[in-house]
């Protein structure tokens, strides 16, 4: 298919919702991390709009704008009061004028599986949001949390009343609260939290109401490990992710946690592991790579918490791998912007070789070599990559070095 001009897919994003998942030419910057809610963030990032549109950024990803219990976020509580710790409504907004001007869609953070009480109510437990808007009673909050609503229809999050999602009235506040975000505010996009709190069929009917231009959801769960040892194959795991996916009606692209599980073994000198039996990436990159967001860490893997941290000596590895292959790739705020100029040079670089060879969320993939210390691909047939520290480089001389580092190289025609 034919490149896609940017024009064509502007004029329709704000009616055609499905326009930037046909593309598939999006590559997301995670514009926060634990700890920036310390330094006055919507300022911070106003100064750097312009660097992220230059580099080519579509989208990005912005902390919780809400005011929130917890200063990261993502305890909410007024979902109408947008002074939170990263800085104030009059900030916020200002930012996303910045970026509106820059043409890069700002992202939410939308946080609906949970919400702090202000008032104690049934049990004596805060589970009623007296005196601020949405001002639900008992019946708001699911019965395994403390509420007097039904049971809920995902995982709970412990510690704080989980909203109630069967809740008709709920659904209505809800898609009334993101239409807001949407066209007063001034969000284009949607992360949504937390997705496994509660099922995908209401994710699809908040797409439908607030018609976000993307969106991508947090379905996190454990990869299947043998003791501490990853096993090889993942496809229970990632059968999961597609699955919810499926529930939102295919409108919503989700996180690639399998393809992070998989690399982030796979560098420390097992790149077997990213062939699958089928010959195919291991991830939901492999199965559905319209749909899959390739990331190699967030707030919660890395930063300060390190969850689950992508190793990182193997960063720039890693960036080689998800910069250049199919999936919708997303960068990391603490790798572009606080390990130097040189990472965030070979980030762009990758960037730049992606989108100037036209590498999209679908295309095809040949992979070559896939031994302990050696990873190598062509892509969409115009992309050559290796990873690892065994040397290779592509047979035929129609390929030309674009850019190399520390254990990776790429190569276009």
């Amino acid at each position: 298919m034919g490149r896609l001009s940017n024009e064509y897919v502007e004029s329709n994003q704000e009616t055609d919702v499905g326009a930037v998942l046909r593309s598939g030419r999006e590559i997301i910057l995670q514009a926060f991390n634990w700890e920036s809610h310390k330094h006055d963030w919507w300022r911070n990032l106003e100064s750097k709009v312009p660097d992220i549109a230059k580099s080519g950024f579509t989208s990005a990803w912005l902390p919780p704008a809400t005011n929130s219990f917890a200063p990261e976020g993502y305890l909410p509580q007024n979902l109408y009061s947008l002074n939170s710790s990263y800085g104030s409504e009059h900030l916020l907004k200002a930012l996303l004028q910045k970026m509106k001007q820059y043409k890069v869609r700002p992202m939410a953070d939308i946080v609906i599986n949970h919400r702090v009480g202000t008032t104690t109510g049934h049990g004596g437990r805060y589970n009623r949001y007296d005196g601020i808007p949405l001002s639900w009673d008992e019946r708001a909050v699911t019965c395994c949390t403390g509420g007097l609503g039904n049971r809920s229809t995902g995982d709970n999050f412990h510690g704080v009343p989980n909203i109630d999602h069967t809740q008709h009235f709920v659904r209505k506040d809800i898609i009334g609260w993101l239409k807001w975000l949407r066209t007063t505010v001034g969000f284009q996009d949607f992360r949504f939290d937390f997705a496994r709190g509660y099922s995908a069929q209401y994710v699809k009917e908040y797409i439908e109401g607030a018609k976000p231009i993307f969106s991508v959801g947090e379905y996190w769960d454990s990869c299947n490990y043998n003791g501490h040892r990853l096993d090889y194959n993942q496809d229970s795991h990632r059968q999961r992710i597609i699955n919810w996916i499926d529930g939102t009606g295919q409108l919503s692209a989700a996180f690639d946690f399998t393809t992070k599980g998989i690399l982030q073994e796979a560098v420390k000198g097992e790149h077997w592991r990213l062939r699958d039996a089928q010959g195919k990436p291991p991830g939901v990159m492999g199965w559905w790579p319209s749909r899959a967001v390739t990331f190699l860490d967030n707030h919660d893997t890395g930063s300060t918490q390190a969850h689950w941290p992508f190793p990182s000596h193997h960063v720039m590895e890693g960036y080689a791998y998800i910069l250049t292959h199919p999936g919708i790739p997303t960068v990391f705020y603490d790798h572009f912007y606080d390990w130097g100029n040189s990472t965030h040079d070979q980030i762009v670089k990758l960037m730049d070789i992606r989108k100037r060879q036209d590498i999209h969320s679908r295309s095809s993939i040949r992979i070559l070599e896939a031994q302990p210390n050696l990873y190598s691909a062509i892509v969409g047939e115009k992309v050559c990559m290796k990873i690892g520290d065994g040397s290779w480089c592509p047979a035929g001389r129609e390929w030309t070095l674009a850019s190399c580092g520390h254990s990776y190289a790429v190569w276009h025609k």
